[in-house]
């Protein structure tokens, strides 16, 4: 489990889609009020107390707007706690730009710090347990969700199918029993890849274990069932705890002695924070 950075052509293609759906000809509103060639200053400023992630997207996409941008003051980057009422950048580029990228900027600003913010959360109520994300994400857009949950301070599950063997329910319906699963899987890869079991009783757990599971995921288990699959398990394999996690069940459940808990909710329920921009300087420099 390891978080990944973001690729430049990953970005590029983000900005290009975002521009494309809410530009294509331009803003004909825009561009029939303010004259071409005209210099502005603009800030954008925190509604609210987060956790920043995208700032890099963002001066990218103003950069691809006007490569003359320049970013006057840059107080946060991304992982940084931002106070409410604070300035999260300053920066001095065409109007006309400055307000054609407005809304994609800070789109992207939002979602992704929303995620952000939500991760710092459930990272603070869990400690000491790691929190994970998941597989939860908006299609085509993993790779961003994911990254706003390191900024969080969250680490990244599996991002694929493809990265880590995880044997879940329908593995296990499929095959006939976690020893029949855990055996195929053992039978094709060897000992090369970790093996994690989805378990939804102490039963399973027991067959988990038996069958030597380098990860057991708890799957909606009653606090109870948690506290006693951990003790079972008595550091023989790693404990993840999955389903319904929520931040008033983390006071429980960073007790139990589990390592991680993996939570839905970081990339699929997390709201957007509140970030505006404003022109401080319209015509500055013209």
């Amino acid at each position: 489990m390891q978080n990944k950075p973001l690729m430049t052509a990953d970005i590029e293609s983000l900005i290009a889609t975002a521009l494309e759906e809410d530009l294509q000809s331009g803003d004909i509103t825009t561009r029939n009020i303010i004259s071409p060639g005209r210099l502005c200053e603009a800030e954008l400023v925190a509604k609210e107390a987060l956790i920043l992630s995208g700032m890099e997207i963002f001066k990218a996409l103003f950069l691809k707007l006007d490569s003359k941008t320049k970013f006057i003051s840059e107080p946060f980057q991304d992982g940084d706690s931002v106070t409410k009422g604070s300035t999260v950048i300053k920066f001095q580029c065409d109007n006309v730009k400055a307000l054609e990228g407005e809304r994609s900027g800070l789109n992207i600003l939002q979602w992704l710090s929303g995620i952000a913010t939500l991760t710092r959360k459930f990272v603070d109520q869990a400690h000491p347990v790691a929190v994970l994300d998941t597989r939860k994400t908006t299609p085509g857009l993993r790779v961003f969700e994911k990254y706003a949950v390191s900024c969080g301070g969250g680490t990244n599950h599996r991002f694929g199918l493809y990265d880590a063997v995880m044997i879940k329910d329908n593995h296990i319906e499929s095959a006939g029993s976690i020893f029949r699963a855990v055996e195929k899987v053992r039978e094709a890869l060897g000992n090369q890849n970790k093996i994690e079991v989805e378990t939804k009783n102490l039963d399973e757990v027991k067959e988990a274990l038996e069958n030597h599971a380098d990860i057991i995921m708890l799957d909606n288990m009653t606090i109870d069932m948690i506290r006693e699959s951990v003790k079972l398990i008595n550091g023989q394999a790693k404990v993840e705890i999955s389903g319904g996690v929520t931040l008033e069940a983390l006071d429980e459940i960073s007790g139990t002695g589990a390592d991680f808990v993996s939570v839905g909710a970081l990339t699929h329920s997390a709201p957007s924070v509140d970030i505006s921009m404003n022109i401080v300087a319209p015509h500055a420099g013209k």
